[in-house]
């Protein structure tokens, strides 16, 4: 019997099979959708906020406005620093062509040498092709007009206005004010991020970094519409930035090119102070600087020669420079001695031109060879008899010359308004078993007397001694910013008038009796009292110490050192002077010290109806 090889058809079960095909297809579409809508509704609902503030951001973009940075002035309003407009050449890489061949042809007429070149061209490779790079800060204005001529050629290139900060006194001025530079990397990790935000300066020395927050300011914003890629389509809203306040000196510039021009070929230091009030009048630290070198970054070249240089310009001699103190610490001395009772008003002793400790062979000079003679106190410090104060010093003792010269602030930081100011070192018997390992000796005690050995001051250390000794017992702290008001403090020593007055006596001497070791400086005018000092820098052999023919190589000489004060019974004046190697403090510091006293009693301190201080017959 004949079969067919054909399938007989089987419609139930065909239409079983596409009824389960259509019932798996519609519970994937439907699980299709479920997913979909539950991520639409995560996106829309649970997400939408954060989603919306994401879309703002990439729509919104906010641009810190740099604050102009405020102006520093003297205390007569005459403008130290300010901000001066300037132009920077700048690209944007997406418009031009090729970035390296057109930065060659900038060359011819804009400085910029290789390594600049390298370091744009990487920053090209690491910025966003429309953020603009700059090719040069602070072209002159040659370099502008040259670029401005050839604009056409250059597509893509501008010349942007912007401020820079400028210095108007350079050499006179720079470790005062200091300077601003770039933002660094060790800035940005201190610096307020926010604050900072669009500034590419801060300060960096001097009264600029002291003062950073005041003079910084506070940054202003603009919101602009943005596509996309980030270019701006247009301004949304635009918060002006707040200016840095301005700062007002209590240096007279007038009188600190007096006191810079003063010191003439020499390196050192000058301070002039009204003891009355604290106010720094003048502080000069020679060799300067200029600080605009270092606002756009120095080249390399420049700073190379500045801190290899002998005289070390960088270094502000005022705070940081370390000098023995030398016979400028005689006053001091005598009124240790009266305070103490180990002389009296009356006292006065033979010298014979050394002292020597018993049992020892050494003998400790005096300047003068044979010696002064009998002295009193006043007449030791008018000729600034060693022998005089060897005797003291061993008499009064290392602990009572101690605690008697820390009333004074010698070896404390003065705490002027400069980082970085040296503490100086005022020694005891402590202070060397701590540091040297060994007791004291009375031969060291006996050099401290006339300001040499272990102690060492700063000129501003100096200069905050001589406030207190010329205002008689009355402290102020010295400062360099303008203040309605200042706190007066008495020191914590009984010191009695007339100990004060022969002390004082003894320093118009120095200047204007006949023996005195500065009377070139003297005025007809007003009375100066004075006391001159050197800082020893090697020390003579004794059969070397009156030979005035041996020629001492200029970095072997003894610093010179001179105070002062005026008008002497009614300060108004207080100077200090070192210069470093000049061998002589009445020779040399004293004629510089009377410059600057002469300028500030007659020019400044005078004014019309106001008689100057006549010298007592």
């Amino acid at each position: 019997m004949y079969r067919s090889h054909k399938q007989i058809k089987n419609p139930q079960n065909e239409a079983k099979i596409f009824a389960g095909r259509i019932f798996s297809s519609v519970v994937i579409i439907a699980i299709a959708i479920s997913i979909i809508f539950s991520r639409f509704f995560y996106l829309q609902i649970i997400q939408h906020k954060v989603l919306l503030s994401n879309s703002e951001k990439n729509r919104i973009k906010t641009t810190s406005l740099p604050p102009a940075r405020g102006f520093i002035y003297d205390r007569n309003g005459k403008l130290l620093v300010d901000n001066l407009p300037t132009y920077r050449l700048q690209v944007i890489p997406e418009k031009v062509d090729s970035l390296k061949k057109q930065l060659s042809a900038i060359q011819l007429f804009i400085k910029i040498n290789d390594d600049d070149i390298t370091d744009i061209l990487n920053k090209e490779k690491n910025n966003r092709p429309f953020k603009p790079i700059i090719i040069k800060a602070k072209l002159t204005e040659k370099e502008l007009s040259a670029f401005i001529a050839r604009k056409h050629a250059f597509i893509g290139f501008d010349a942007q206005p912007y401020l820079i900060r400028h210095y108007k006194y350079t050499d006179i001025l720079a470790h005062v004010v200091g300077y601003v530079g770039r933002i660094n990397d060790e800035d940005t990790k201190r610096l307020d991020k926010k604050r900072y935000s669009g500034t590419e300066y801060t300060g960096k020395r001097g009264l600029e970094k002291f003062h950073e927050k005041t003079l910084h300011g506070q940054p202003g914003s603009l919101i602009v519409e943005t596509n996309a890629k980030g270019r701006v389509l247009n301004a949304i809203e635009q918060n002006l930035p707040v200016s840095g306040q301005d700062i007002t000196l209590t240096i007279d510039i007038d009188l600190q090119k007096v006191a810079y021009d003063a010191l003439g070929d020499l390196t050192g230091s000058v301070i002039a102070i009204n003891p009355k009030n604290g106010e720094i009048l003048a502080m000069i630290s020679k060799p300067g600087f200029d600080p605009n070198d270092f606002v756009n970054g120095i080249s390399q070249l420049k700073y190379s020669r500045l801190i290899n240089s002998d005289e070390k310009p960088l270094f502000n001699r005022s705070i940081k420079g370390g000098y023995e103190p030398g016979s400028t610490i005689k006053p001091y001395m005598a009124l240790a001695g009266l305070y103490n009772n180990v002389i009296d008003l009356n006292f006065s002793m033979f010298s014979k031109g050394y002292f020597q400790l018993k049992k020892q062979d050494r003998k400790y000079h005096d300047w003068k060879k044979g010696g002064h003679g009998r002295v009193n106190i006043k007449q030791s410090l008018t000729q600034s008899v060693n022998t005089f104060y060897y005797s003291l010093a061993l008499n009064l003792g290392i602990d009572r010359i101690h605690d008697f010269l820390s009333q004074f602030r010698f070896g404390e930081l003065s705490n002027i308004e400069l980082l970085g100011e040296m503490r100086g070192l005022l020694p005891s018997r402590e202070w060397k078993k701590a540091n040297k390992g060994t007791i004291w000796f009375p031969g060291e005690t006996v050099i401290t007397g006339i300001g040499q050995g272990f102690l060492v001051s700063t000129p501003i250390q100096l200069a905050t001694s001589l406030s207190i000794l010329a205002n008689k017992g009355k402290y102020i702290k010295p400062h360099l910013i303008k203040k309605e008001a200042v706190i007066a403090q008495n020191l914590a020593l009984d010191i009695l008038p007339e100990y004060w007055d022969i002390v004082h006596d003894g320093m118009i001497g120095v200047v204007h009796d006949i023996k005195g070791t500065a009377r070139s400086i003297k005025s007809a005018d007003y009375l100066i009292a004075g006391k001159s000092g050197t800082s020893q820098v090697y020390g003579k052999k004794e059969e070397d110490v009156y030979n005035k023919n041996i020629q001492t190589p200029k970095h072997l000489r003894n610093h010179a050192l001179f105070i002062a004060f005026a008008p002497a019974d009614d300060p108004e004046i207080a100077v200090v002077v070192v210069a470093e190697h000049g061998a002589s403090g009445s020779r040399t510091a004293a004629p510089i010290a009377g410059k600057v006293i002469e300028k500030y009693m007659h020019d400044i301190y005078q004014a019309p109806g106001v008689a100057l201080t006549k010298v007592k017959k």
